[in-house]
């Protein structure tokens, strides 16, 4: 499909065509100029080719085909598709959706098209401004052929800000080559409840470790030119029964504490140029048409210049699900009001309407400019306003290999650190040990051949390619199967896929048992597939009412180790399962979080010990699947088990643990100050030695704790981590520079404040395993502080000789 040339004749000369005047400048002069009805259009947005078609039985749905089988949403998709691209941009566009993550292209065949509806855009219109273009990119680039990176949940346990920034500027890299110029990631959603099937979308359940990796893929990305969209703001994982779109029921000094720290850091620290907001209703106030939240936090509090875009008909549901606006025009009026600028993914509330409401005094015309100067300030930046510019100029390489070599080494280095090694037992590693090598070895379970449990339900493999099942994956993604034949080259593998990963078919029980007992060893894969709106086990609108694993994998694994034979688990999944029974009889524990198309060499290389396992739990491994924790982060009563309950809320596995194949040691706690006042600083030094055989890292990972505190705090919080990477015998000092303003917390009258009193320190290998322990106290008044306050803890890395 060859790339259109643009239309002959010369632009009028004007000033926002100026590219060596500020952007300011640019835009002042362009909304001079332009009529409300152009104003209007840069605020709405077009899904082409989106058809809203159920998908054949017993394939996956895509966003491309919701699976909203409730007659309002017909309302919805009827008005959606009923406009063509043509009549959609008669004044101008604000963003074309999804050219590329919609339906099966190549680079080439989707740099086509987007010149193509670039031109139809442009055709039409008085001043010919370009729409921009956005795209998925949680798991990578979401669409056909595009490396696919593990899921944001194995971001998590990575501890590595520096390699989820290198990744993401490659996702940004091969976006950018192709025309595309905003990305809808990172999800900031802090998780709150194991249950809620997108867990696997965000980086964990700690907002700090969510808001530094985070910022990291904003740096990532966006010095690729292509804008990072946070999402989804606020407390869309706070839900309800973790019911995917259902109610929070949250107050503001939570919201504060625990979900928007991320979204702030990733605006303040990462420059983030756009935002998303949550689907959620907080408190009955829906977050689309929230001023507090996306006004009065977002741009008072925060001085967020970017745009806030609307998360996927997220307008129309104010009228249709939420029930607070008469149709889709006042569910314009009130999201327009709040402070959305851009309707995504097709223009239903942001509609000529608009412009009769204004003309008939109902609506100021200055709402409409704030959102659309928002817009144009971004087009003006990336240089879609520039005199030079044409549809064709905007792709640089439509030949581009969207997985090349340099993107899987990186895939493949992401999902080796994020491996988790929850237990070797007495079975791992299975090379270089003294214990023989397994010379037969039964490789067994549903995830044990199917690299789409690899991915996360973005990921294009799984999003779209379901409803195109002649294309495959797209890409090359061996299995865990086909990484063992290769990392085992002398044993004899005989494989049974034992059950599926849902359902209760148990016929192949018989056979997986029969494997297993002949073997000298078993290899166990169970875990998830991702799917949306129900037709998977993790993902968009797959939530699990408890915390057992899917279908009769438990059945199976109990059935396995019955055997006599060694059984190794390795649980490949997008939310931590409750393994209480499966680790009382498995050989050995690996947890793989959606680790991506490497996965399995990554997961073989762990197994065999050429991998040395280095990945932390993001999120707490429950011991039974009703007595969930809910997550580490909470108060005394939320973590104490005194009798008070006949519930243990104690996790199997806690918050930042991890094994690995060499031993560490962390002591010698060294704080250079016992008093600091409440706008001081401090630096709290340990030492990590490694003192086992072979290189390895460690996270060292700091905990704080407010002993008497004006409300509850949590009993410990990560303040700091840093990844250490020490070769055998070696030692490093880390050192912590502690901020008080990272002890600030937000009281009963809503506002952050650094109180003064005792501190106790925590600094070990997770939340759990803290041998250094100590405090220091804060002296001086209480000190309210704002947006201005310190957000990251500095750390410093010094080898000891």
């Amino acid at each position: 499909m060859p790339l259109q040339s643009a239309p002959a004749g010369p632009l009028v000369p004007s000033v926002w065509r100026d590219s060596t005047r500020s952007t300011r400048e640019r835009v002042d002069a362009l909304l001079v100029e332009m009529t409300l009805e152009e104003k209007v259009a840069q605020l709405g947005s077009r899904w082409v080719g989106n058809d809203m078609q159920a998908p054949a039985d017993g394939q996956q749905a895509s966003d491309s085909d919701t699976n909203f089988n409730v007659a309002p949403m017909e309302d919805v998709f009827a008005a959606s598709g009923a406009v063509s691209l043509a009549e959609a941009s008669t004044h101008g566009l604000g963003h074309l959706t999804r050219v590329f993550g919609s339906v099966p292209l190549t680079a080439a065949e989707g740099a086509a098209e987007l010149v193509r509806q670039q031109h139809e855009v442009l055709a039409g219109t008085r001043l010919r401004i370009p729409a921009l273009v956005h795209e998925e990119c949680l798991t990578g680039f979401t669409t056909l052929g595009a490396t696919v990176y593990p899921a944001a949940i194995a971001w998590g346990a990575t501890f590595d800000p520096d390699l989820i920034e290198a990744m993401a500027a490659a996702i940004g890299r091969d976006m950018a080559a192709v025309g595309v110029h905003q990305g809808l990631s990172p999800v900031l959603d802090v998780v709150r409840d194991y249950r809620w099937g997108r867990v696997e979308e965000t980086i964990g359940e700690d907002p700090y470790l969510v808001g530094m990796l985070g910022t990291a893929y904003v740096r990532g990305l966006q010095s690729a030119g292509v804008i990072a969209t946070l999402k989804h703001f606020a407390g869309y994982s706070a839900s309800r029964g973790a019911r995917n779109h259902g109610p929070v029921s949250m107050g503001r000094r939570e919201l504060r504490d625990v979900m928007l720290p991320p979204f702030e850091m990733a605006v303040r620290a990462g420059g983030a140029a756009s935002v998303m907001n949550s689907y959620s209703e907080i408190d009955g106030v829906p977050v689309a048409a929230d001023p507090w939240l996306l006004t009065t936090v977002l741009r008072d509090e925060w001085e967020f210049d970017g745009t806030v875009v609307s998360d996927y008909w997220s307008i129309p549901f104010l009228t249709i699900m939420h029930k607070v606006a008469a149709d889709f025009e006042d569910a314009g009026v009130l999201a327009l009001q709040a402070g959305l600028d851009v309707e995504l993914p097709d223009t239903l509330g942001f509609g000529a309407h608009l412009v009769d409401r204004v003309r008939r005094g109902e609506l100021p015309e200055e709402l409409i400019d704030r959102a659309a100067r928002r817009l144009l300030s971004q087009k003006v930046d990336l240089g879609l306003l520039d005199p030079d510019w044409t549809p064709e100029s905007s792709v640089s390489a439509a030949d581009i290999d969207l997985d090349s070599a340099t993107n899987r080494a990186l895939a493949r280095r992401m999902a080796e650190r994020s491996v988790i090694l929850l237990d070797p037992g007495t079975t791992l590693p299975l090379l270089g040990s003294e214990r023989p090598v397994p010379r037969r070895i039964a490789v067994v379970g549903p995830c044990a051949d199917d690299p789409r449990t690899f991915m996360g339900c973005y990921a294009f493999p799984n999003h779209v390619l379901p409803r195109y099942p002649a294309r495959g994956l797209g890409i090359a993604a061996p299995s865990v199967l086909d990484a063992l034949r290769s990392e085992f080259p002398e044993a004899v593998l005989t494989y049974a896929r034992g059950c599926d990963v849902r359902g209760d078919d148990r016929s192949g029980f018989v056979g997986a048992v029969e494997a297993t007992a002949a073997a000298d060893l078993a290899i166990v894969v169970v875990g998830d597939r991702a799917g949306l709106f129900g037709l998977g086990t993790s993902g968009e609108g797959c939530d699990a009412p408890d915390l057992r694993l899917p279908g009769v994998q438990a059945e199976l694994i109990a059935q396995l180790v019955a055997s006599g034979t060694p059984v190794v688990v390795v649980v490949v999944s997008g939310r931590p399962y409750a393994l209480g029974e499966v680790k009382a009889g498995a050989a050995a524990l690996v947890q793989a979080f959606m680790p991506g198309e490497e996965g399995g060499a990554a997961i073989a290389g762990v197994l065999s010990g050429r991998v040395q396992p280095g990945g932390k739990l993001p999120v707490q491994i429950p011991c039974d699947p009703g007595g969930q924790p809910g997550t580490y982060l909470q108060p005394p009563l939320g973590v104490e088990n005194v009798g008070i309950s006949n519930l243990d809320p104690t996790p199997l596995f806690p918050f930042g643990f991890g094994r690995s194949y060499t031993s560490f040691e962390v002591d010698a706690l060294r704080l250079d100050a016992e008093e600091i006042p409440t706008d001081g600083e401090l630096t709290l030094t340990v030492r990590v030695r490694n003192t086992g055989r072979r290189a390895g890292d460690e996270v060292v990972q700091l905990y704080l704790h407010d002993e008497v505190a004006r409300v509850t705090r949590p009993v410990r919080q990560l303040a700091g981590f840093a990844r250490v990477t020490l070769d055998a015998g070696a030692a490093a000092d880390v050192c912590f520079h502690l901020h008080a303003d990272r002890t600030a917390f937000v009281g009963r009258d809503e506002n952050l404040v650094v109180e003064p009193g005792k501190v106790e320190v925590f600094i070990g290998t997770s939340v759990s395993d803290t041998p250094c322990a100590g405090v220091f106290r804060l002296t001086g008044p209480l000190r309210t502080v704002g947006h201005t306050r310190r957000l990251v803890t500095p750390v410093d890395i010094n080898p000891v000789s």
